[in-house]
């Protein structure tokens, strides 16, 4: 007999396809500022707070926003699941 696929694979599954999309667009915006901005000379960099701009936005400024992407989608769009095994019941 088949065994029927556990529900919480479904979850699982596109929760992980939500981490791999927030670890693509950290480097992609860590990648766009510190290559697109950085690739000038250096006497051509506008500074901000004293870092160059590339870096200013792709490490200083990408870290709290990763961050609070990271806070966003875990608290509105994951799931509380449970991790006790369904044909096991309470008894054991």
């Amino acid at each position: 007999m088949k065994k029927k696929a556990d529900w919480r694979y479904r979850i699982a599954h596109k929760e992980a396809l939500i981490g791999i999309g927030l670890a693509l667009f950290h480097f992609a915006w860590w990648f766009g500022f510190a290559y697109g901005l950085g690739s000038k000379p250096v006497s051509e960099y506008t500074y901000i707070l004293g870092f160059p701009a590339w870096f200013f936005y792709s490490c200083i400024l990408g870290i709290p926003l990763i961050i609070l992407l990271v806070w966003i989608i875990v608290r509105f769009f994951f799931s509380d699941l449970p991790l006790e095994d369904e044909e096991r019941g309470e008894s054991e």
